[in-house]
């Protein structure tokens, strides 16, 4: 399982991929987000799914990107691209995965700019080549262990919040998977990408980097917690006590 997270807001693009790979009780750590940039083509592709497929699509991918990356002015065609390799990995592999028992699982999240676009994109991939763009709607897509971070990011994660902001509930999104979930962990990818700038910004965070920030968040939920208004519970705990009467 992984843990990869794009998030879109007004001011530019944030993602973070946790660095865990499992496979059966081993467990390893590799590098979950690639970034391509050439001059005003600035694109991540973050990936989940397995590890041979996502190697094998990323490496067609950059061979592509090198003899036609001219042709992408924009990112919806670097996307399709993307997604040509994915189905061409499929047409190789995909039977024999399903033989040996496994799933062709690869789900991708590509964010960037490229030179004709008139804002930053975030879309999602999947394992048959076909994508959704993220919108202002609903500003984020996770792949891999999806079900623990969705309600933070829900209730307050919006298109405009600040990119300092969207990290911050990024990595409490990814916080609460890691607590949840013994499949994700460190060490923690990040990439910010401010918008129209066609440069990404990439920088890892270890356990030890954000240790304190995690136990000051568990605090605040616990005395958050104590501090609810408990006047609607009276009315179950008196009807409790009068049975026990």
């Amino acid at each position: 399982m992984t843990y990869c997270l794009g998030i879109k807001v007004a001011s530019g693009l944030v993602a973070i991929a946790d660095r865990r790979l499992t496979s059966g009780t081993e467990v390893s750590s590799n590098r979950k987000i690639s970034v391509h940039e050439v001059e005003n083509h600035s694109l991540f592709i973050m990936t989940s799914g397995l590890r041979s497929v996502r190697d094998k699509a990323i490496t067609y991918f950059k061979e592509v990107i090198s003899e036609r990356d001219q042709s992408f002015n924009k990112l919806y065609k670097a996307v399709n691209a993307f997604g040509e390799q994915v189905k061409r990995v499929a047409q190789e592999d995909k039977a024999s995965i399903i033989a040996s028992g496994l799933n062709f699982n690869l789900n991708a999240i590509v964010g960037g700019q490229l030179e004709n676009d008139e804002e930053h994109k975030l879309f999602m991939l999947y394992p048959e080549g076909n994508w959704v763009e993220v919108d202002q709607g609903s500003p984020f897509k996770i792949i891999g262990n999806s079900g623990y971070g969705k309600p933070l990011l829900f209730r307050n994660l919006s298109y405009e919040t600040s990119m300092p902001d969207a990290l911050k509930i990024g990595f409490l999104a990814f916080d609460a998977t890691r607590v949840s979930a013994n499949d994700v962990d460190y060490p923690l990818d990040v990439v910010i990408y401010p918008k129209d700038s066609f440069h990404m910004t990439e920088y890892r965070l270890e356990k030890e980097d954000m240790d304190e920030i995690s136990h000051q968040w568990s605090a605040l939920l616990s005395n958050s917690v104590r501090k609810l208004p408990s006047y609607w519970m009276d009315p179950i705990f008196e009807k409790v006590r009068s049975v026990k009467l």
